[in-house]
């Protein structure tokens, strides 16, 4: 891989997105204002203190999912994948150069959206704010990750849409989001274990409860990344040219 071509890439994925404004209104407003709507749903309840941390997770987890998925699908319908690698560009150097510019968002993002909870909806966080907002950061990573890796086997935004039952909902259902882990059924529990948003739930959670100390939040923030790193070579590896 050759770092000028990935900086060069990403450069070139920031300067598309930046002369989108509906994009960067998805990329950057839209999570906000879901964990509002949640809080407002919420409002004189208890219930947002406790599924908060879980949905700071949630909302910017799947937005970034399906725009660097939809994204990267485009560039290779269009052709421009195709037009890319037959220059010194290579996979590598494009996959990577798309994580580092999602990456890039996801930080605005998860900044974005950890702020609205935590000074305007209220959210009640006892432990360090800053851990919150990293693990938002490394959680909204892993859903760009995830999109690109998504995206090699998808042919239209379609396709892109139908791998959400596969790669989220059970990510959703079973990583402790709206049901204790703990409490899932025998055989459930040991799925949730590996699903990498268990481990962002479980991380944000310790943080707004402070019931785990800053080594163990280490330890899960080190498991998503894995997680994302491991989508970042395999998405470089089966990444096609061009969708026929």
């Amino acid at each position: 891989m050759n770092p000028t071509r990935v900086f060069a890439t990403a450069g070139r994925v920031l300067n598309q997105i930046r002369h989108d404004p509906r994009t960067i209104g998805l990329l950057l407003v839209v999570p906000a204002l879901l964990i509002g709507l949640v809080a407002w749903i919420f409002t004189d309840t208890p219930v947002f203190a406790t599924i908060g941390p879980a949905i700071l997770a949630l909302f910017p987890f799947i937005v970034m999912f399906l725009v660097t998925s939809i994204t990267t699908l485009r560039e290779r319908r269009t052709g421009t994948l195709e037009r890319l690698l037959s220059m010194p560009l290579g996979r590598g150097d494009f996959i990577l150069g798309y994580t580092i510019a999602f990456g890039l968002i996801a930080v605005v993002q998860a900044l974005i959206a950890s702020a609205y909870a935590l000074w305007v909806c209220g959210l009640d966080v006892k432990g360090d704010p800053w851990l919150l907002v990293a693990v938002a950061v490394t959680d909204a990573v892993l859903g760009s990750t995830l999109g690109l890796f998504a995206s090699a086997f998808a042919r239209t935004e379609f396709q892109v849409v139908q791998f959400m039952p596969l790669l989220v909902f059970p990510q959703i259902l079973l990583g402790g989001i709206f049901f204790p882990r703990d409490q899932l059924p025998s055989g459930l529990k040991e799925i949730s274990d590996w699903l990498p948003l268990s481990h962002a739930v479980d991380a944000l959670n310790a943080v707004a409860t402070n019931t785990h100390d800053a080594a163990y939040i280490g330890g899960q923030l080190l498991i998503i990344g894995a997680y994302a790193l491991g989508a970042v070579v395999l998405g470089a590896l089966t990444l096609q040219r061009r969708t026929a």
